[in-house]
């Protein structure tokens, strides 16, 4: 056979085993060395592609689609530092655990370290961050090459979801020519519709033995505590909150925790943790006795502060599968097993609740009540960051995603978020926290067709514009909230912001930008409210508008700055009135 026939014939074969082990989307950056995989993927009529120029926005625009459909999707560029530029998705796919599979097209072995073009070791380039890699054999079309090809597809999409989901890296080296030929007949292989190579996992469940043993010492205790961080499954909050209601325990909820809203009961929820856990005389006073944690480190750091504080609890780690979630360094047991059927193993024990301590729980609600009190009193005077969150999370639409950027962002939804019946998606990037890619994430989950509204700050708009040119490409539909405090908002909170001679040009990095020109220049509309009310009706607005659409609010970081400590402040001295009673 020749050798166009090998290529088209074993990618041919490869794409189709991805389809048939339910890949459905696939993100292609241009170049040439790609071009089998790239056109494979296009000509396939399971598989919709969609096209991103910059590597680097690709990556996160993928990030951000597997995290909505809870599928794993598919990265294509070409050689050389194209490759290199998905590492920082990459990276946070491994964090979060994300299901990605990068195709990485190559130079064949004989161009590699001899000075060719576009030639970069890209053997294991993603390191530990990958679930595993693969070096791809040279095209060939015999049976038994065509085989393979479909066994390391299937392997690829079952690695990517198996255990803690994350990313896989297949390596393809090509030789010229590059152009398949897809008039070849029975191209996609047989006319087989199961999947060539198929795995059966089963969810974990601890024994009957060790449910019942867990229960009886923590039956002797009176004082516990159920933390949800941020975590990805949807039947958490109802089994966490029937657990909690029958045990009288609190639920300090995370906002990515998927807890925090929707149709389950929200009771024994505690949203407003952060704002008075800050306060160490009230950490001291919520001593627990036990605490028990599903999914990833809540985003707060007061509550980090609490458990430090608290090395004596017994503290639990409940993980779907694997993992040292743990940064305190405290001494924890980790329970590896699905999360909804250990609280309803742990219900059906039933011998908790009536040795819970109804004080503790209505202690923990009383200090709530005090924080909401004051965190959803409206501001007085100018268009404050916490303001704006206030609007957005109160009029972003039911059954909608929500997609939050880092630094000031997320700690504001965190505060301003209240619980409720919405019923609301909320994603972040928080495996490595970094503000690189938030455009093109949030664009990614729109791209499922879900609606999105997307918060950020203006160093993360700024770190990821060029992102916006897929909204104006597929015309997606999304709502981009911007709160432009000009420069670093966040490290006005930190010790950095004391040291003058230095703030402002290390940390503070004030952009000076006008976003509404890169904004119109991608098709955007474009809207600067100057008070709450405008704000209100802007976003409402935008939620009937197609395409993009940007709200940009613009603060003042010193203001910010005392706004926050001034309400943290207010808090703490209500329920300090409590505490020394």
């Amino acid at each position: 056979m020749s050798h166009t026939e090998d290529l088209t014939r074993y990618i041919a074969n490869f794409v189709d085993e991805l389809a048939k082990s339910g890949l459905t989307d696939v993100i292609i950056s241009p170049g040439s060395r790609s071009t089998p995989l790239a056109m494979t993927f296009r000509e396939h009529p399971e598989i919709k592609e969609w096209v991103i120029l910059d590597e680097r926005s690709a990556a996160f625009f993928g990030l951000g689609l597997a995290k909505q459909t809870n599928r794993p999707v598919a990265l294509v560029c070409s050689s050389g530092t194209a490759a290199a530029n998905y590492y920082p998705a990459i990276v946070e796919a491994h964090e979060s655990r994300v299901p990605l599979i990068a195709l990485t097209a190559d130079r064949p072995h004989e161009l590699r370290d001899v000075g060719a073009p576009q030639a970069i070791d890209q053997i294991k380039m993603y390191g530990s961050y990958v679930k595993s890699f693969h070096e791809m054999a040279l095209p060939k079309s015999t049976a038994e090459m065509l085989n393979y090809a479909r066994i390391r597809a299937a392997r690829a999409v079952h690695e990517a979801l198996s255990g803690n989901p994350g990313p896989v890296h297949l390596n393809f080296p090509f030789q010229e020519p590059l152009i398949p030929d897809f008039t070849l007949k029975d191209l996609w292989g047989e006319p087989i519709r199961e999947p060539y190579t198929r795995w059966h996992d089963g969810k974990r469940r601890l024994p009957e033995s060790f449910i019942n043993q867990l229960a009886e010492r923590l039956a002797s205790l009176q004082k516990g505590l159920f933390v949800c961080g941020p975590q990805m499954d949807q039947d958490l909050a109802e089994a966490v909150t029937l657990l909690a209601e029958n045990w009288g325990v609190p639920i300090l909820a995370d906002p990515l925790s998927l807890i925090r809203t929707g149709s389950h009961s929200t009771g024994n929820i505690i949203e407003g943790y952060d704002s008075f856990l800050r306060n160490e005389k009230i950490r001291a006073y919520l001593k627990p006795d036990y605490i028990i944690r599903f999914g990833a480190m809540p985003v707060s750091k007061a509550y980090l502060f609490f458990v430090k504080e608290n090395q004596t609890a017994l503290q639990f780690v409940v993980e779907q599968d694997a993992g040292y979630r743990e940064p305190v360094g405290n001494p924890t047991e980790y329970i590896y097993a699905d999360p909804v059927l250990f609280c309803s193993d742990l219900l059906e024990a039933g011998i908790i609740s009536s040795s819970s301590d109804n004080d503790w729980l209505t202690t923990w609600k009383n200090f709530n009540s005090i924080a909401k009190k004051h965190l959803v009193k409206a501001s007085v005077g100018s268009l404050t960051e916490g303001e704006a969150v206030k609007q957005l999370t109160d009029v972003i639409p039911n059954k909608s995603t929500f997609y939050v950027g880092n630094s000031m962002s997320i700690r504001d939804v965190d505060t301003f978020l209240m619980a409720g019946s919405k019923k609301l998606t909320l994603l972040a990037n928080r495996g490595a926290n970094g503000i690189d890619g938030i455009i093109s994430s949030g664009l990614g989950a729109a791209a499922s067709g879900n609606p999105v509204t997307l918060l950020l700050g203006d160093l993360s708009f700024f770190h990821d514009m060029n992102g916006l040119l897929a909204a104006k490409h597929y015309n997606l539909n999304i709502t981009i909230l911007v709160i432009n405090n000009n420069g670093g908002g966040i490290f006005s909170f930190l010790p950095q912001f004391h040291h003058e001679k230095h703030f402002e040009v290390l940390f503070g990095t004030p952009l000076n930008i006008d976003f509404q020109k890169a904004i119109e220049m991608y098709g955007g509309s474009y809207h600067n409210p100057t008070d709450s009310s405008e704000l209100k009706e802007m976003l409402l607005a935008s939620y009937q508008e197609q395409g993009l659409s940007v709200i940009e609010v613009k603060t003042d970081r010193t203001e910010n700055l005392h706004w926050h400590k001034e309400l943290w402040t207010a808090i703490e001295e209500d329920i300090l009135k409590l505490v020394v009673q």
